[in-house]
């Protein structure tokens, strides 16, 4: 009996860390959109629909108040006590050899540095040096463009709501767009647009200019060199991920080992 209920224990709570883990991934998403949001069209909820709409959203998946106003505020460019905000990445090993470079958006960069380096040491990595490993990412730009526009409200003129459009038309609308260089399905129906690094702002622009609602947008780093790893290390490597993906300034983790 006792062994059983050990076993449903074990059940239980591995489920709950799964539930744990996706909702995290969804508020940091969401932190990311509201981020976006503020950046575009301000930190007041009534003057900027866009980041009112997205704070509904937040709040509908129980995402915390406090990690709404932080997303705000990093949108905004402040911390928490209205210190400004740096944005700066860090670089490491992972274990078996992996390369791992964190965006980071935070007010204390000598916190943050602290505790990078204990999440690496913890998971079997290493905190390195500027330069060490970041050689092999180029930076592109990314915009993630949903298939829809958004258009008055028939019953209510003050509001608007969002319509999809044809998919097919969608892509040929992207694919005509300035300083796009390549596309491709993302999920819930939404496409990814690409460009250099020094094009994201143009061609975020463009899609704009097209009225198709932008869901996130920023620069993604790629790996020029992938590199192959042990199921044990990879299985290592995966747990160290989602340890820099929790920690609260973290905007982004890139490795060159495929996950």
């Amino acid at each position: 009996m006792f062994m059983a209920g050990h076993s449903k224990w074990s059940k239980i709570r591995h489920a709950k860390g799964a539930a744990d883990a996706k909702k995290g991934k969804i508020f940091s998403k969401l932190a990311q959109q509201i981020s976006i949001a503020v950046k575009d069209g301000g930190g007041d909820v009534d003057s900027n629909p866009t980041l009112r709409k997205l704070v509904e959203k937040a709040k509908s998946e129980s995402m915390p108040a406090n990690n709404i106003q932080r997303a705000i505020n990093k949108g905004l460019g402040v911390g928490e006590n209205g210190e400004k905000i740096e944005e700066c990445f860090y670089e490491g090993i992972g274990p078996g050899g992996g390369s791992i470079v964190v965006d980071v958006a935070t007010d204390n960069k000598n916190r943050v540095v602290s505790d990078l380096r204990k999440i690496f040491s913890d998971s079997g990595g290493t905190l390195s040096n500027s330069g060490s490993v970041s050689w092999n990412f180029e930076q592109k730009g990314r915009v993630e463009v949903q298939c829809g526009k958004m258009v008055a409200n028939k019953q209510n003129s003050l509001e608007e709501v969002f319509v999809e459009s044809d998919y097919d038309q969608v892509l040929n609308d992207l694919l005509e767009i300035p300083g796009c260089i390549d596309i491709a399905e993302s999920e819930e129906s939404s496409i990814e647009v690409f460009s250099e690094a020094q094009d994201i702002h143009k061609v975020k622009t463009g899609i704009q200019n097209l009225g198709y609602v932008i869901s996130n947008y920023g620069l993604i780093r790629t790996p020029k060199i992938f590199k192959d790893l042990s199921d044990e290390d990879l299985e290592k490597l995966r747990i160290l991920v989602e340890s820099l993906e929790e920690y609260p300034d973290v905007q982004n983790v890139w490795t060159d080992v495929k996950l």
